[in-house]
């Protein structure tokens, strides 16, 4: 494809990951075994995706028992079947990554809530060079939140302020999974929870934020869902709120 240098491409990145609790030395984040991403730009168009499945990490049986989401093995061994996802060592892939990054000219990576991906990613890199190689991303990459955009843009709309969005504390749930089924109005909405799948999700929701042409901050958070709490409306009723809003 021709890339047009005077365009801003972003990537969004998603993870899924284990959970280590069985190895000793092994960051208590996990390890990710599933990096999806897109190539996007502001308005949502993607020219460019990606999925991967980290090899060193997918094909050690016993850590993959651990992870978060394993009852979805099955769908990776048929995404890999059908050439949807590609298995390649956390080196080539980030060897890959870097040079679409270098090719787009790509400054910024995207993720919601980004600590985790970018935590995860370097734990992994180090975990698995015994830390000849501390970092994921290119240097001077700039690691943006989605969460935090979200919670500032969509979770101040009085419309977000939904009984069905909180959580047993009462607070609003400002997950991707909610915020996309706010956005879309599909509130039986879930997210396959594969990094590609959930990627395309993000670079939505993050397009959607920046069609409000609102100043936000971009950089990490991770009290952010706290920002929607602050402006949960005190006097009105959430049902006079659906109403005025319908």
């Amino acid at each position: 494809m021709k890339i047009d240098r005077r365009k801003k491409y972003l990537m969004v990145l998603d993870v899924e990951t284990t959970n280590n609790v069985m190895l000793k030395g092994a960051p208590n984040d996990g390890l990710v075994y599933d990096i999806g991403f897109t190539i996007t730009d502001k308005k949502g168009n993607i020219y460019a995706k990606r999925s991967f499945a980290v090899k060193e990490i997918f094909d050690w049986s016993e850590l993959m028992a651990t992870a978060y989401y394993k009852r979805k093995l099955p769908l990776y061994y048929e995404k890999l079947k059908n050439k949807k996802m590609e298995k390649a060592s956390i080196w080539e892939i980030r060897k890959r990554i870097k040079i679409a990054m270098e090719m787009f000219n790509i400054k910024e990576v995207y993720a919601y809530n980004a600590n985790f991906d970018y935590t995860t990613l370097n734990n992994t890199v180090r975990y698995l060079s015994g830390s000849g190689c501390r970092w994921f991303f290119p240097y001077g990459t700039q690691i943006c939140d989605i969460w935090h955009i979200a919670c500032q843009v969509l979770g101040t709309q009085k419309t977000f302020q939904w009984e069905n969005i909180r959580n047993k504390n009462g607070n609003l749930i400002t997950n991707a999974e909610r915020m996309f089924a706010y956005l879309t109005q599909d509130f039986d909405f879930e997210e396959e929870h594969t990094g590609l799948a959930d990627a395309l999700v993000e670079t939505e929701i993050l397009a959607r934020c920046f069609s409000s042409h609102k100043k936000i901050d971009k950089n990490i958070n991770r009290a952010c869902w706290k920002i929607p709490q602050a402006r949960r409306p005190k006097k009105e009723k959430i049902s006079d709120i659906l109403l005025k809003n319908w």
